[in-house]
């Protein structure tokens, strides 16, 4: 038996008890051939109650009352009402949940009842419509794997198809994996045009390869052509004929210009008016903290810069780029570092006129002045390398600098007379940048701030030249400190989060960049020696990629990205990992313990991205890939923080640019990212903000364009939604929810496809041999690159699948106890295999226990449970009394898993054995209680009896009247009357409890006269008295 066909069978079961489909239940009292169904309008005594029997199957009519107290005698039958009342032109309509016996006796009471609106039938109809729709969407889903290739031996995979809008223009963005794809140059997406529309209706477009590192990752690409409707599906036909489809996903789907959800009226923001170099951002965010003391406060990070100085140099000699002028050239280094005294030594080589004059080197102050050699004729001979060895010989002019020839050359060329040459740093910031060794600043904000709310690290500016940024950073601290009295989902935030904020991760570099050469993208400090690249020459090239400094899957590991070998590289590592001040701060902060997300924000390409951002050329080895769960959560957590960056003006960071930075960037070896992740486990993104690195301040020819103002607004919504995304995580106490499909596997006889789904990003530990599934069990990975799906297991058809669901926050699925026995899910690896219902127990207590026949009041408090592990859904649904086979009440359990039920009136004395029936729902089966005992005594019953006079004479027969009572009982029996002790009379008494009899003829005098009801099976014993007087004529 189907579990469909279960459950219909269980609610119409339930409809002849009195409840089901139809709503609220009264009840009525059983005779020995009826059944009560539960509560009921009380009746007064003597007010006729419906009757119905336990094999009737009730149906919905109407019945039409003149006004409120015809429907007050209606409710009183104890008619089975559904809950609405409605007023009609004759009067009010009501809808009754009726059997046919009840029809008859409603009839006989003079109500006018209608036709039936709804019958059995009709629910039947429902469920099977239900089913017939499973069915037709399943259909359909067959018939899409119908049309596709089997994914097992397709050698055409679509792995993503996203609709999106950007500025307000539709997108479509396909990617796509097929076999031999480094060799296939592009492959064609066909569009329907929605659902149920032919592929190719809606146009077509063509997406590229992308090979990264020699390797084939997949092909991509993005297209608004043609694009006029929102696609359903895509299809995708390889060379082969192989056949791919895919149903298109809403990516980011917001309404352009909708009202942003967490900010409301009076949400203040844009405190952003022009770009700020370090030491403005700095300051800025120590005024903030002196502005909110009790919710921010400055940080030192322990490691100071190398600090925006550097040696003053000069270069003498000829500048041409030939081996002649470079074997006549040298350079010189300050002593000092220019600011401290090198600026300003000047350095000039001077050809005597006379012969055989001797190398020398005379010190003035700051100037250094050579004289060249001479030979008989009076032409110099000094070479380079000769006046380099000179100079530094000079005590004088070695206190002032240190002389070198150009990059490692004999210096074997004459080095010409010169004018003089003065040293320089070469740096132009003004006096109000400091020169020395840079403290670096972070602001620290929260209610509570001493590392025991979660926290959240927002750093900038690693790469010198990215201005926008520290902006994007300086505006979500404003944000949240300037809303924190006003608006209640800030002040939330910083209730329950400490979050550091980092504008300038690497300041000397950030003031290089304003103030010297705006491309700079690393630190200042100088590891090129005077031998190579050391000179004044390289000066722009100098410094350490802070951005791949870091200490994990680094180009030390042998990862690719990053250089250690030329201290010119854009992308140099430095000497060692975390050789660098700027990476040893952000290593500090990292390694707080209650660090838990973070955000490196840098600019551009309007990338979002997370680890692994490292691989090893040689067959592209990445670092770890997250697990499927990590995966869902870095993208559902990017998907939130991407729709409120949308929000601001329109902008839609793509799905191609979002994902691991390994994926849809190229490899970073050493970045932060990775070493948050890997090292500390923080979730770790990295924005790339905008679309070039100074973007004009404001773009007021294009407001969509790149604007450092709009984009420090649209991404500081993106920093707040991570906040919420963090608190959201660190409350999240709800245990995950799996579900398992299991479907043919042609390409594999004897074998099915298994594959689970969960709620939320939640990891599945599963085992197949029988085992009690842990979180040391196989974990269930994802079907491949940039897929949030899970794989397709290959499993043998019938065997038992066990498994346990975590989520990031270590819930547990039913709270179950990772390798306890019983403790898991479990499924039969089989197609069409439907999940048995779990198990329930229902209980039965009454109160109180004994009850006279034909009285009310026993109230049944029945309870289901579910009886599985761990943490079990609550039962829903009906409960049925029963003593033997007759219904007595019934009953819908309440969100606990618990009805109380009224029970009706009893005919009979005895002792009764209730139970109660628990009659399942879509996830548990029926189960019954063990019996409740009920004793039903005997109800008390009352005499009356009359003498028609009270005075007769001896000739005449008195006429007495007796009247047996026992409201709510039937009344049966006999009656003894005696006058004066002798008995004189006995008579059964009539089913309305009345006698009437004639004593005999009496003496004159006075005569007691004493009735004596005997009682019945159900009714007690009760007498009485009277006086009867008899007197002569």
């Amino acid at each position: 038996m189907s579990a469909s066909t279960h459950l219909r069978r269980k609610r119409w079961a339930a409809s002849a008890a009195g409840l089901a489909l139809f709503g609220l239940v009264v009840g009525v009292m059983p005779s020995e051939s009826t059944a009560a169904t539960g509560p009921r309008a009380q009746a007064a005594p003597d007010d006729p109650v419906l009757e119905r029997s336990a094999d009737e199957t009730p149906e919905v009519v109407e019945i039409v009352v003149p006004g409120t107290a015809e429907l007050d005698r209606l409710v009183a039958t104890g008619v089975d009402l559904d809950h609405g009342v409605h007023q009609e032109e004759d009067g009010l309509a009501v809808h009754a949940v009726v059997t046919p016996g009840e029809v008859k006796q409603l009839k006989a009471l003079g109500f006018a009842v209608g036709g039936t609106l709804l019958a059995a039938e009709d629910g039947e109809a429902a469920v099977a419509e239900r089913d017939a729709t499973i069915a037709a969407h399943q259909q359909t889903a067959d018939a899409l794997d119908d049309e596709a290739t089997d994914p097992d031996t397709s050698d055409v995979k679509i792995l993503r198809a996203d609709y999106y809008t950007s500025f307000g223009t539709p997108v479509l963005a396909v990617e796509a994996q097929v076999a031999d794809g480094a060799n296939v140059t592009t492959l064609t997406v066909e569009r329907d045009s929605g659902p149920g529309t032919a592929f190719g209706s809606g146009g077509t477009q063509n997406i590229s390869r992308f090979v990264d590192a020699g390797v084939y990752m997949y092909h991509t690409g993005a297209s608004s052509a043609g694009l006029t409707t929102r696609p359903d599906r895509v299809r995708i036909t390889s060379a082969s004929g192989d056949v791919a489809i895919l149903k298109v996903r809403d990516w980011l789907p917001t309404t352009e210009g909708e009202p942003d959800p967490f900010k409301g009226p009076g949400y203040q923001q844009d405190f952003i008016q022009s770009y700020l170099d370090p030491t403005q951002l700095y300051d800025r965010i120590k005024q903030l903290a002196l502005t909110y003391p009790d919710l921010a406060e400055i940080v030192e990070l322990p490691y100071k810069t190398n600090g925006y100085r550097r040696l003053a140099q000069a270069m003498v000699g000829p500048t041409a780029n030939n081996p002649t002028a470079i074997s006549q050239r040298f350079g010189l280094d300050s002593v000092a570092w220019g600011h401290e005294g090198g600026n300003g030594i000047t350095v000039e080589v001077v050809h005597p006129a006379a012969a055989n004059v001797l190398l020398s080197v005379s010190v003035s102050g700051k100037t250094i002045t050579v004289t060249s050699a001479t030979d008989a004729g009076g032409v110099a001979t000094s070479t380079s390398a000769q006046v380099v060895a000179a100079i530094n010989a000079n005590p004088a002019a070695a206190a002032l600098v240190k002389a070198y020839t150009y990059r490692g050359d004999a210096g074997a060329g004459v080095v010409p007379a010169t004018a003089p040459v003065a040293l320089t740093d070469g740096l132009n910031a003004p006096a109000s940048i400091s020169r020395d060794p840079q403290q670096v600043y972070a602001i620290k904000i929260g209610k509570v701030r001493d590392g025991s709310k979660p926290g959240v690290f927002y750093y900038a500016q690693e790469h010198a030249r990215e201005w926008v940024p520290p902006l994007v950073t300086i505006e979500t601290a404003e944000r949240l400190l300037r809303n924190y009295a006003t608006h209640a989902g800030t002040r939330d935030l910083v209730d329950n989060l400490e979050i550091w904020i980092l504008p300038s991760v690497n300041p000397d570099g950030g003031h290089y960049s304003f103030y010297d050469f705006a491309s700079q993208r690393k630190n200042m400090t100088r590891y090129c020696g005077v031998e190579s690249t050391g000179d004044f020459g390289s000066r722009n090239s100098w410094g350490v990629d802070v951005n791949r400094n870091y200490d994990l899957y680094s180009a030390f590991d042998g990862y690719s990205g990053a250089s250690t070998t030329s201290c010119t590289s854009g992308t140099s590592a430095g000497p060692a990992e975390l050789s660098e001040p700027e990476a040893n701060n952000v290593d500090w902060v990292a390694a707080h313990p209650n660090m838990t997300f973070s955000m490196n924000v840098h600019s551009s390409g309007n990338y979002f991205m997370w680890s692994p951002a490292s691989y090893k050329a040689a067959g592209r080895e990445t670092a770890p890939v997250p697990t499927l769960e990590e995966e869902g959560l870095f993208w559902g957590a990017s998907s939130r923080i991407l729709t409120a960056i949308k929000r601001h003006r329109g902008l839609s960071v793509t799905p191609a640019r979002t994902g691991q930075v390994v994926d849809v960037l190229y490899s970073a070896a050493g970045n932060s990212g990775d070493m948050l992740w890997y090292k500390y486990g923080i979730y770790a993104w990295d924005f790339e903000v905008g679309t070039t690195f100074q973007p004009p301040f404001e773009n007021l020819e294009n407001p969509n364009g790149a604007s450092a103002h709009a984009e420090s607004q649209e991404f500081a919504n993106g920093l707040v939604e991570m906040a919420r995304v963090a608190l959201d995580h660190e409350r999240d106490d709800v245990p995950p929810v799996s579900t398992v499909a299991v479907t043919a596997a042609p390409s594999a006889p004897g074998k099915v496809n298994v594959r689970f789904e969960t709620n939320e990003p939640a990891a599945v530990f599963y085992t197949l041999d029988g085992t009690v599934p842990n979180l040391g069990s196989e974990r269930y990975d994802a079907d491949g690159l940039r897929n949030t799906l899970g794989e397709r297991l290959k499993v043998d058809a019938g065997a038992e699948v066990r498994w346990i669901t975590v989520d990031s926050r270590g819930n547990v699925e039913r709270h179950f106890v990772p390798g306890k026995d019983r403790n898991y899910r479990t499924w039969k690896a089989e197609v069409g295999y439907e999940e048995p219902l779990a198990s329930s127990a229902t209980s039965l207590s009454l109160s109180p226990a004994t009850v006279k026949v034909g009285a009310r009041g026993v109230t049944a408090q029945v309870e289901v449970t579910a009886t599985g592990a761990g943490d079990q859904p609550v039962p829903s649904g009906v409960v049925t009394l029963r003593d033997g086979n007759v219904v007595v009440g019934s009953g819908e359990i309440d969100d606990s898993g618990v009805a109380s039920i009224p029970v009706g009136a009893f005919p009979k004395a005895g002792t009764k054995v209730l139970t109660a029936e628990y009659g399942g729902d879509a996830a548990f089966a029926p189960s019954v209680s063990t019996g409740a005992v009920l004793k039903v005594v005997k109800a008390a019953s009352t005499v009356t009896a009359q003498v028609k006079t009270a005075t007769v004479t001896p000739k005449k027969r008195a006429k007495l009247k007796v009247v047996v009572a026992a409201p709510g009982a039937k009344i049966s029996g006999t009656v003894l009357v005696r006058v004066d002790g002798r008995l004189v009379a006995s008579r059964a008494v009539a089913a309305n409890g009345k006698v009437t009899l004639f004593l005999p003829k009496l003496r004159r005098g006075k005569h007691t006269v004493q009735v004596t009801y005997l009682g019945s099976a159900n009714l007690a014993r009760s007498s009485t008295t009277t006086r009867l007087k008899v007197v002569r004529r």
